[in-house]
């Protein structure tokens, strides 16, 4: 593909600028780890919650969506629409406690609630599962979809497209290692509102090209159920020709909105929050902006980013129907060669370019975060070794900016091994089932120990090889049988095992003040009942999930001249805006 010097230089202008804000926040990086990894505690909730969509905002994740769409209508996105629940449930009930723990990762806050042996094991164990491994899996399959988007978009080989998006890879590492969390924020938010730009341009230019003919020509090209925002529910699932791939069993879609979304470990999606999410929560002001934060993110992500692509990806399916199953998610990029004018390629190659960046730059900040503070902190270099404060910060620094250029190049080893990004959200999902209720509890109920999120993190992976390798059953029955058996097998660990260190849920109460299960601890420590308004937050809860899937589907029946349904969701939006109003001044949340 050939670009005209216009789209060089918007090119070559995204490069600059995006160094430009890299550096200028290295000298508040470089003071503490605090700074490096958290901004020092100070950003503002549009900024926090902007970075946490940016960051779900990959390479790969138009091309993933493409492809659901693609085999399943705009139903197939339920397999991540269902996660909002989860998501809204972090707002209300765990956004204040990530914060309020005064904590840096994630991870540590296992030994903050758990003791002994169990809990030092599985904070070092976690920070190096989830820190290095599972980080480098998760940029390994965002590097394959940006390496499968430069050999469609300019028609070159794959070792050209590896190094191409090793050098972009290079850059990022680079200002992420300079810049720290703060520098990673802001370079977040410009990228974001680039990428989006652009995909909302693409879908206009796509969707009113004369091959489409507009809004009301897609429709009169596309089977009427590749339109549905709900799928048909039936009590088998169908295979075959594609008129029928978006009929899915009343188990399937019982899995993805009752249980998927508070069983299943997801990245970006844990129960309980957890990960970059956690992260960019720690990272606020106060508590106020943490809730902020989190609810705006879980608004634009559900809200303002899909429709552009599912847009993009309808008309895919019109303009490209030669391109095999496995290949439909190429009919995005072949969208942006294909109908983008001089100046706007490079446009949208800059989005995509913006889209990889943000995702890469938080994936190594964060996973740094935990190699160095749960790993080489905690068991290798401790504080005490230094002679001073100031010392031991400015050690902490200069390695976690190396060894943020060492999870890159780990990262662009094991992309070297991955030969596809399909299946992968589905395989983390069923590895995934059944710890999340564990995330949850450990917040709200004393007895849960290290040993329950021990044999929850490890049961998983036995009980999915148990359901599809030795009783041969598929999704949604494997995943059933896998959460039962992890639920089971932390129940029977937490019972078989001592409860943890009174004294440790003792500190932990008196930090966290959690409402839920924790009588006989508050009983203990001699304070007051924690007043968290459990009933009141559940009623935010549900109508911020109502609120925000009938903004969703406001804005596609707009798109589709659906105007009958779009009067509903309007008012059902309405409605549980209200509700969330009324309900969310009655609770203590935003007490100072």
């Amino acid at each position: 593909m050939h670009l005209e010097l216009v789209d060089w230089l918007i090119i070559v202008l995204y490069f600059v600028f995006t160094g430009f804000i890299g550096l200028r926040y290295s000298k508040q990086a470089g003071k503490d780890t605090t700074g490096f990894f958290l901004g020092g505690r100070n950003l503002p909730w549009y900024l926090a919650g902007t970075s946490m969509v940016a960051t779900t905002f990959a390479a790969d994740t138009p091309l993933a969506v493409t492809e659901l769409v693609a085999k399943n209508g705009i139903a197939g996105n339920w397999l991540w629409w269902s996660f909002l629940f989860g998501g809204m449930l972090t707002v209300f009930f765990f956004s204040r406690l990530w914060r309020r723990a005064n904590i840096l990762t994630e991870v540590e806050l296992i030994e903050l609630r758990y003791s002994g042996q169990p809990a030092k094991f599985l904070r070092g164990f976690k920070g190096l599962y989830l820190g290095l491994f599972m980080n480098t899996l998760i940029i390994g399959w965002v590097n394959l979809a940006m390496i499968s988007i430069l050999k469609v978009f300019f028609g070159i080989s794959t070792q050209e497209a590896f190094f191409y998006a090793a050098l972009m890879m290079l850059i990022t590492a680079i200002y992420s290692s300079v810049s720290g969390l703060l520098g990673v924020a802001v370079t977040d938010a410009f990228q974001f509102i680039v990428a989006m730009i652009g995909c909302i341009v693409l879908a206009f230019l796509v969707l009113n090209s004369d091959r489409i003919g507009g809004i009301e020509g897609l429709k009169d090209k596309l089977p009427g159920w590749s339109l549905d925002f709900f799928p048909e529910v039936k009590g088998h699932s169908y295979t075959g020709n594609v008129a029928t791939t978006l009929t899915i069993s009343v188990g399937a879609f019982l899995a993805y909105v009752g249980v998927q979304w508070w069983a299943s470990w997801y990245p970006g999606a844990e129960p309980g929050g957890g990960g970059y999410v956690a992260q960019r929560m720690m990272s606020t002001k106060n508590e106020k902006h943490s809730i902020y934060a989190t609810l705006l993110f879980q608004v634009a992500h559900y809200c303002i980013r899909p429709w552009p692509w599912i847009i993009v990806a309808l008309c895919a399916m019109v303009l490209y129907p030669e391109l095999s199953m496995e290949n439909k998610k190429e009919g995005f990029v072949m969208a942006m060669r294909d109908f983008l004018p001089a100046g706007m390629k490079g446009f949208l190659l800059v989005a995509f370019f913006a889209a990889y960046m943000s995702t890469l730059s938080t994936q190594l900040n964060w996973g740094a975060s935990y190699l160095i503070n749960d790993v080489y902190k905690r068991f290798i270099k401790r504080p005490e070794e230094f002679a001073t404060t100031n010392a031991s910060e400015k050690h902490y620094v200069a390695i976690s900016r190396i060894i943020t250029i060492v999870l890159m190049v780990v990262s662009l080893a094991v992309t070297t091994q991955m030969q596809t990004i399909s299946g992968v959200w589905s395989f983390l999902i069923e590895c995934g089932a059944g710890l999340g209720l564990v995330l949850i509890l450990r917040w709200y109920w004393w007895r849960i120990n290290a040993w329950s999120e021990i044999v929850a993190t490890i049961a998983p992976f036995i009980g999915y090889a148990i359901s599809r390798y030795v009783l041969k059953l598929e999704f949604p029955d494997s995943f059933f049988i896998t959460v039962g058996f992890t639920t089971i097998s932390w129940l029977l660990a937490t019972y078989m095992t001592e409860p943890t260190d009174d004294e440790k849920l003792k500190s932990f109460y008196r930090r966290i003040h959690p409402g839920g299960w924790w009588e006989p601890i508050r009983l203990a420590t001699g304070m007051k009942k924690s007043d968290q308004q459990m009933g009141k937050l559940v009623v935010c809860w549900l109508s911020a999930v109502a609120m925000t899937y009938s903004i969703l589907f406001l804005t596609g029946s707009l798109i589709f001249h659906e105007w009958m349904n779009a009067l509903i969701y309007a008012g059902i939006a309405l409605a549980s805006w209200l509700l969330l109003r009324v309900f969310i001044t009655r609770t203590k949340i935003f007490a100072d």
